[in-house]
């Protein structure tokens, strides 16, 4: 049985400025997305982007991330302790971000991107959803270095249960940020890259991505321990698994709909 290795979450510390790994993760995922991005438009010329459009949409898909994540935490987790006490929103600083919320910040922020520079919504994300899941992983990397979002109990001769000492127990549980970094984040990335490889109907790259993260999220959160100001919810599933669900139905529907558009 494994215990966390209890990483110190402060990579650096210069004088009074502390860099903290989780940040590092942010900025990592940040970088992956201009390096894949510029490769993409070197090597997938049918695309029609350019280095500036790149640069642009990240700005948008920045301001995405974070205010849709916040936002998102307020709403999908804890509404009611945020709107007894509305200042704590803005106090990003003690956490609290939530995927599908930064999922939904994002979809918006590629609608005013597309808006801007007059491309088609679905084409725009179709370029984007291929550079995401990387980015996830290091999130999830993160997480794990962190001691966060640790994962229910595991069987202790399972050979990677480990025990989280955040959670206080001494419970053998689930590593499942790591599973979360293989699934919605290694596998994900290989599937979209490699669909992606060629031309492909406008907004069949984005659908296979709804449909991926979405099965793989929803399978990791059987792992993963559910929040403890919600626990499980309507049919023992938990938030993040009613969360991916719309995605799933959405992106099998846009795929239909973009097979069918192409025939």
């Amino acid at each position: 049985m494994l215990v966390h290795p209890q990483f110190d979450p402060v990579a650096l510390q210069l004088g009074p400025v502390a860099i903290h790994w989780y940040g590092l993760m942010y900025l990592a995922a940040f970088v992956q997305v201009i390096l894949l991005g510029r490769w993409a438009i070197r090597h997938r010329p049918w695309t029609g982007w350019d280095a500036k459009m790149l640069d642009d949409v990240l700005f948008y898909g920045v301001l995405g991330v974070v205010l849709g994540g916040r936002v998102g935490y307020v709403l999908f987790y804890k509404p009611a302790e945020y709107l007894a006490a509305p200042f704590d929103i803005f106090k990003v600083w003690e956490g609290g971000m939530s995927f599908h919320g930064g999922f939904l910040g994002v979809i918006l922020a590629m609608a005013l991107f597309a808006r801007r520079h007059k491309l088609r919504w679905l084409a725009v994300t179709d370029f984007i959803a291929p550079l995401v899941p990387l980015g996830l992983a290091a999130g999830r990397l993160g997480n794990f270095i962190n001691g966060e979002l640790w994962g229910r109990a595991a069987d202790p001769s399972l050979p990677w249960a480990m025990v989280f000492p955040q959670a206080g127990d001494g419970v053998a549980r689930h590593p499942s940020q790591l599973y979360q970094f293989a699934g919605e984040g290694l596998l994900l990335f290989a599937l979209l890259w490699l669909y992606s490889a060629k031309p492909r109907p406008i907004g069949a790259v984005s659908g296979i991505f709804l449909i991926g993260y979405g099965s793989f999220r929803f399978l990791a959160e059987f792992a993963r321990e559910p929040d403890a100001y919600l626990g499980l919810l309507g049919l023992g599933l938990s938030m993040g698994q009613w969360l991916s669900l719309p995605m799933i139905v959405a992106g099998v529907i846009m795929l239909r709909w973009a097979q069918r558009r192409a025939q």
